[in-house]
């Protein structure tokens, strides 16, 4: 009975980390699933965004100073990184793109631990966040409901950007046909650059929004990194509906199969991607190719 009345909760938060998942995974969706860029520093892009938004709240107290500057400032380094190191081995294949992010992530986790430690930090919130509501029986923190609202508003924007302008039209077309699009006059290489900087935007976003609920450490990449390209394989590669609807799976899976089977809820999830392999390839909502 007691794990019937805890369900509405532990459904709440798995919609609370299943969106937050969905923050990070949209930036990995315009990366790996649309451009073909397998990023393993994503992980480490969303860890940065959390520590730079510390150090903002630290020097300023401005809580949505932070939320502006620190994923700015994670866009610029992740320009930097597909300018620099990616566009240079993106033609040698996916082993090189792996082995590249996955070098620049323990770089990025390295010199993270050297400017701000191994300890956890802790995130002083605005006092109108660090409240709390009542709400299915309980005292609900007001916090979640915030990262509720701004991962729903983000995929509103990203839909309508990515399907209702003509933006979101020259990117689609430039991932279908780069050579087409090129020869129209369209700079490829700028677009896709755009795209990489957009995408680490969003990670730093979740960064910033992510740092106070889930703790802002040094583990953080690590933490979440595998979850990124369950949903990203979930979903189907250069899907944003679908990397939704495979985080909010994700984020059930995990939230309830921890309230019933705690032992096996960490299985739950590549039960999930197993299946969608198995019966579904291309994923929930990505096209066969």
């Amino acid at each position: 009975m007691d794990t019937l009345a805890a369900l509405p909760v532990q459904a709440l938060h798995g919609l609370v980390y299943g969106m937050l998942l969905f923050l990070v995974a949209s930036g990995l969706t315009l990366i790996f699933g649309m451009m073909g860029v397998l990023n393993f520093a994503h992980g480490a892009l969303y860890m940065l965004g959390a520590y730079f938004s510390f150090s903002v709240l630290q020097w300023t107290g401005q809580f949505w100073l932070s939320l502006l500057v620190a994923p700015l400032l994670v866009a610029l380094a992740g320009v930097a990184i597909e300018r620099f190191f990616l566009r240079k081995v993106h033609s040698y294949g996916h082993a090189h793109e792996l082995l590249l992010t996955f070098g620049v992530a323990y770089i990025i986790e390295e010199l993270v631990k050297i400017f701000w430690g191994n300890e956890p930090l802790r995130v002083v919130l605005p006092q109108w966040l660090d409240g709390s509501v009542h709400l299915l029986g309980t005292e609900y923190p007001v916090y979640r409901l915030f990262i509720l609202a701004v991962s729903t508003i983000v995929f509103i924007i990203m839909f309508f950007v990515l399907y209702k302008t003509r933006a979101g039209i020259i990117v689609r077309a430039a991932v279908a046909n780069k050579r087409m699009v090129g020869a129209l006059g369209f700079n490829v290489p700028l677009v896709f650059l755009l795209l990489f900087g957009m995408g680490a935007w969003l990670a730093g976003l979740a960064g910033v929004i992510g740092g106070p609920y889930l703790i802002t450490n040094p583990a953080m990449a690590s933490t979440i990194i595998i979850d990124l390209f369950v949903v990203v394989v979930v979903g189907g590669l250069g899907s944003i509906q679908g990397a939704l609807i495979a985080s909010l799976l994700i984020g059930q899976l995990q939230s309830i199969g921890i309230l019933i089977l705690p032992q096996f809820a960490i299985f739950f999830e590549f039960l999930l991607m197993a299946l969608v392999l198995i019966f579904r390839p291309h994923g929930l909502m990505g096209e066969s190719k």
